[in-house]
């Protein structure tokens, strides 16, 4: 069942950068663009891949069009505009060549190991073109990361005579997709692996890829709700809204949507980590925020909150720390912790096991943020730092401060928070028109890598801050955004994830204007994504592309 809005976009026609325009008298050649130099470590674990450049697409009439049979799947959370990598995808096969086929993998990277898949075809695909969600495949979590995992996947592709995987994912999907194009190059497996850059975290940037696809709808849902709340904020003048923001490894999205909409507060976890703050430094900047609002006659306001906050703070980093060495799979606290039968006898199990710092820092926690950062670690061995409700758990600690500073007679206003969550909503809505073009270009991109038989790149397109026909196609070689890190006691190569950057011209102009919003009530709402009606609306882009 489709809505009306959703019917309208499905017929909607995307547009394609002017450079794609006839794709099938495209390829990709090297080109002159500058990347990071490969570590000798880093080398050393791709030896078929390391001397990889970058591409740019051009013309080749010559070319022979021989018809592909490509895979395709989604693997992680979901980001708005998925449907359109697969849509470009086909659309583009099918121009090259007819005959060409795609088949999709359900369920993300198990799909592919359990050779669970579907073939693509226009009637599959026409209900899902310009639609949310990942629902026409599914996605998944597994990592192909193990040698028996990499033969299995051989296996498969080879069954279906694969001339190409896609893997729509982020930074460890697309990590994985390196490293099975390297497995697959070593066996003799004709099969080319090529990434798409997927995560509305934002954190998928830099060296030729200016963003990943998701980030512009997510930002706009988050700030089209931010928005509203801070209409309302001004309105009953009695409610202090903490809004918890994806992101959990960097502050893009936070920083983007104080951008939009100018809340009285943005904490911004690089900066606390770089001013070395605590947790209660950070708890003491709200609640002076409050203060002097309170002395202005404002007993209201709106502080926008990044999920990975907490893992940012200079005390509770180490914390986290001890607490992931201590719940690891190798000791035995974590199976101790199930059998305790409160919260309170867990705290009390682990607080002796403690460091001194760590024990001080811990126990100035709220209890249900002590459980939370006890419950069980994500696949890398990490604390689940989206189980953490890091907004209650700020709101929790403002209101001790307060409460003493009400006691001395500092403060004589009103707190009435609510906590909000603005998460999952903007993974899987109907894609904005930027990202609805973006990923059906990106996928055109996909097609021509693997018609060039390249493998071990990730689609890139740059200029996106320009209008769709000026945006420059290519691929970046996957390995030259990787760094090493330690994942299980080992190291291991991964893309290294991007944070917001203090010293670039994003966060300048963010830090150049938030002053102003403290107390005074700047406040804009930009309301939900626009499809139809003037350029500048419908066409609109993040002030992180506008400022990059």
């Amino acid at each position: 069942m489709l809505s009306y809005l959703q019917r309208t976009r499905q017929g909607e026609p995307t547009d394609l950068p002017k450079q794609l325009s006839a794709i099938s008298r495209l390829t990709v050649v090297e080109s002159s663009g500058e990347l990071p130099p490969l570590t000798q470590e880093i080398a050393s674990l791709f030896p078929h891949l390391q001397a990889q450049k970058p591409l740019q697409v051009t013309s080749n009439p010559s070319l022979p069009s021989q018809p592909l049979r490509v895979g395709v799947l989604f693997s992680g959370g979901q980001a708005a505009g998925g449907h359109n990598v697969i849509a470009g995808l086909f659309d583009a096969l099918n121009k090259i060549n007819p005959e060409s086929r795609l088949i999709g993998f359900l369920g993300g990277p198990s799909g592919l190991l359990e050779s669970r898949s579907l073939e693509l075809t226009e009637n599959v695909i026409a209900p899902y073109r310009n639609q949310g969600g990942f629902d026409l495949l599914g996605s998944g979590r597994t990592k192909i990361e193990k040698p028996e995992q990499f033969l299995k996947a051989a296996e498969v592709v080879q069954a279906l005579q694969l001339d190409g995987l896609v893997i729509v994912g982020g930074d460890d999907s697309n990590t994985n997709a390196a490293l099975m194009a390297e497995f697959f190059l070593s066996k003799g497996v004709k099969t080319r692996v090529v990434g798409v850059p997927k995560t509305i975290d934002g954190d998928l940037q830099g060296h030729g890829i200016e963003i990943s696809f998701g980030f512009d709808t997510a930002c706009k849902t988050f700030s089209a709700t931010i928005g509203s709340l801070l209409r309302d904020a001004l309105s009953a003048k009695k409610y202090y809204y903490f809004v918890k923001l994806m992101g959990r490894s960097a502050s893009h999205i936070a920083v983007e949507c104080a951008l939009q909409t100018h809340p009285n507060l943005t904490l911004v976890g690089e900066e606390v980590a770089a001013k070395k703050m605590t947790l209660a430094q950070v708890v003491e900047s709200i609640a002076d925020l409050i203060v002097k609002r309170s002395q202005q006659g404002k007993e209201y306001g709106v502080i926008l909150v990044p999920e990975g906050l907490i893992e940012f703070a200079v005390d509770v980093k180490p914390l986290i720390g001890e607490l992931n060495a201590l719940l690891s799979k190798e000791k035995p606290h974590a199976a101790q912790l199930e059998a305790c039968k409160s919260a309170q006898e867990k705290v009390n199990l682990i607080v002796p096991l403690l460091t001194t710092a760590s024990q001080a820092c811990f126990t100035a926690l709220p209890l249900d943020t002590q459980v939370q950062l006890l419950l069980g670690r994500d696949p890398h061995g990490n604390v689940q730092v989206s189980k953490i409700e890091s907004e209650r758990m700020l709101i929790h600690m403002v209101e001790a401060v307060l409460k003493k500073q009400t006691q001395a007679g500092t403060y004589k206003g009103k707190f009435a928070p609510q906590p909000i969550f603005c998460g999952y909503e903007g993974r899987s809505c109907l894609p904005s028109c930027f990202d609805a073009n973006y990923c059906y270009a990106l996928g055109n991109i996909a097609a021509l890598l693997i018609r060039a038989g390249k493998t071990g790149y990730i689609c890139a397109i740059q200029g996106l801050a320009k209008p769709v026909e000026e945006w420059q196609c290519g691929a970046i070689p996957i390995v030259r955004l990787m760094g090493l890190e330690t994942r299980m006691g080992k190291r291991v190569p991964v893309i290294e994830k991007t944070l917001v950057a203090l010293d670039g011209p994003v966060f300048k102009a963010f830090a150049a204007q938030r002053q102003a919003w403290v107390l005074d009530d700047a406040y804009l709402d930009p309301g939900p994504i626009q499809f139809w009606g003037p350029r500048d609306l419908t066409q609109a882009i993040t002030e992180t592309l506008r400022e990059s």
